[in-house]
């Protein structure tokens, strides 16, 4: 029994362009720049199509009384929770916030009021940042705990390197590489492979998921009378 299937990035390309028809003694150092350049394009294709769970990483914030927005690492593409903790003596409790808007945060009357936080704004820039409201007071500590979506590293070619996907990734990312060298390299199985890369991706997304209950409670409370 072996667990041990783990192709690396340099593989993966070969198998891309077998997909299209071109064979390992036909490719050339254009081939594989070519193919390095796809690769990272198709994850950034992928961080558009969130949520990437494997990616998922908790990070924290210590807050500070009066500071409402805090600089995030670029690597952040998006965030799927964030709470507060706010220990008592000993005890920590912890508080979901509710996400704003860019509207929504705009809409805010009083923008500098201070008390414990209960929403937050992703401002999705290229160096993100995240903006409490209300402003942190001095009833804390409070820290910031944020669910945040990274980016996948680089796809490289050279010396061996893994390609920063879980195992159940693997045939999407080929079926994706394949299409993208197949509009390059081979135009009439553009379609063809376009289709594969759909099915596959599909496949992978639906099962990257919380495997949990969802419950919809309709608020229908406004519609009855006393």
């Amino acid at each position: 029994m072996s667990y041990s299937f783990d192709p690396d990035v340099g593989l993966i390309v070969l198998s891309a362009f077998a997909r299209c028809g071109i064979r390992k003694p036909e490719l050339g150092q254009e081939h594989l720049w070519d193919a390095g350049q796809e690769a990272n394009f198709l994850l950034a294709e992928w961080a558009n199509k969130q949520p990437l769970l494997w990616k998922s990483e908790l990070i924290s914030q210590p807050l500070t009384q009066g500071t409402q927005t805090y600089v995030l690492n670029a690597n952040v593409v998006m965030l799927t929770t964030v709470y507060i903790e706010t220990t008592s003596g000993t005890t920590p409790t912890d508080r979901v916030l509710g996400p704003l808007s860019t509207v929504e945060y705009a809409s805010l009357p009083n923008k500098t009021v201070q008390s414990p936080p209960t929403s937050f704004w992703f401002d999705r820039q290229t160096i993100p940042q995240i903006t409490f409201w209300p402003v942190p007071d001095g009833a804390g500590p409070y820290t910031a705990f944020m669910r945040a979506v990274t980016q996948v590293q680089d796809a490289t070619i050279p010396n061996n390197s893994d390609l920063d996907v879980p195992y159940r990734a693997f045939d999407a990312f080929l079926a994706g590489l394949a299409h993208r060298l197949a509009r390059i390299y081979a135009p009439a199985l553009e379609q063809q492979r376009k289709q594969d890369a759909i099915e596959a991706w599909n496949i992978f997304a639906n099962n990257d998921v919380e495997n949990v209950p969802m419950f919809i409670t309709p608020g229908i409370g406004t519609y009855f009378r006393n």
